[in-house]
């Protein structure tokens, strides 16, 4: 990864009350860990290094990803940089454990021979830390996450796991966060309920939420939103798209994907009308699904997952894309869009624009 100091610079957010910032552009890694298609070592150093030149410096990776694989290419990559420049999120919650050989687990066609074990207790948090910093090559991790605690993950599962994940792991992460081991501590869930119900059971940074605050759902401002303002708790976006069917839309013979399943019907209709409007206004279905989720005063970064090349100069062409604003307010008056979703304004569009 060449490190000169000549990339382009992409607006960056502060976290919280930390003194950390991330960029708002960030790079999701899951496509790393070879996420539902294989990608070669030299595919995967490629595309991570296009990322660098391209002005990428927020690299969010988990264990999860390709059972250790995407933490591995992305600390090989970040590595030669010593520690500067970027900022690197990771997650906690699951141990890797010996499991033979497989095709695909989870979705990720990962040769790596683990499978995972979910483990929010004190010891499982910290020692899940330890094997991130080891798996990654690396000194440091800026922002832990704990991962996909929640009922979406576990079923009834989750009253066992909750009040563990609250008591031992939260004193994990926020002893690691007060010893300066981590700048920032938070979930990273698909679900804004449980990050809300966490909020009662210890002092989070942020939250990094995939695709509960999107160009499709917004029921996330109700009550959840309004309490992250309050104090001062920053959102990370992961998932724009919902899945797919934000990035792709809903024309043609390809099924669209929306929550990691084919889209049912009322999803299909609702994107369908968003894209008449994208249409009467020149819009970009994908540029609008990235830039909405920056209108809200709490979220400091969005995180698409990026496998090859050509997506990252895709990504940053939808990211600087000029949008009007009447195409906002035509969402609203459709009722397509919620009506106290804030959103983007000429003048936000036109600092993105001018980040390149």
């Amino acid at each position: 990864m060449n490190t000169t100091h000549n990339s382009p610079v992409i607006p960056k957010r502060r976290v919280g009350n930390t003194e950390l910032e991330v960029d708002t552009l960030g790079f999701g890694c899951a496509p790393m860990g070879n996420l539902y298609q294989p990608i070669s070592e030299e595919d995967a150093k490629a595309v991570l290094s296009a990322a660098w030149q391209a002005g990428f410096r927020h690299f969010d990776t988990a264990p999860h990803y390709g059972q250790g694989l995407s933490e591995r290419r992305t600390g090989d990559a970040l590595r030669p940089l010593q520690g500067k420049d970027y900022v690197l999120s990771t997650k906690v919650g699951r141990i890797l454990k010996p499991a033979g050989y497989a095709k695909e687990r989870h979705g990720f066609m990962s040769p790596m021979p683990f499978d995972i074990h979910y483990d929010y207790s004190y010891d499982g948090i910290m020692r899940s830390f330890e094997d991130s910093l080891q798996r990654t090559g690396l000194d440091r991790i800026d922002i832990l996450y704990m991962h996909d605690i929640g009922r979406d993950t576990h079923g009834d599962d989750n009253d066992r796991h909750f009040p563990i994940a609250m008591k031992g792991g939260y004193k994990a992460m926020d002893q690691l966060r007060s010893e300066g081991s981590i700048k920032a501590i938070g979930l990273g869930v698909n679900e804004y309920q449980v990050c809300e119900q966490a909020m009662d059971h210890g002092d989070w940074d942020c939250f990094l939420l995939a695709g509960r605050y999107s160009l499709l759902e917004q029921q996330s401002l109700q009550t959840f939103l309004p309490k992250c303002q309050e104090r001062n708790t920053s959102i990370i976006i992961g998932g724009p798209y919902n899945s797919g069917i934000l990035a792709t839309g809903v024309r043609g013979e390809r099924t669209a994907y929306y929550n990691y399943a084919p889209a049912p019907a009322e999803i299909i209709e609702r994107v369908r009308k968003i894209e008449e409007l994208c249409d009467q206004y020149q819009v970009t279905l994908a540029a609008a699904a990235l830039q909405f989720p920056l209108a809200h005063p709490s979220v400091v970064s969005v995180i698409p997952g990026l496998g090859n090349i050509g997506r990252i100069d895709k990504t940053i062409s939808l990211f600087k894309q000029a949008i009007p604003n009447e195409f906002w307010q035509s969402l609203k008056s459709a009722n397509l869009l919620d009506q106290n979703a804030p959103i983007p304004t000429s003048q936000s569009t036109e600092e993105l624009a001018h980040a390149y």
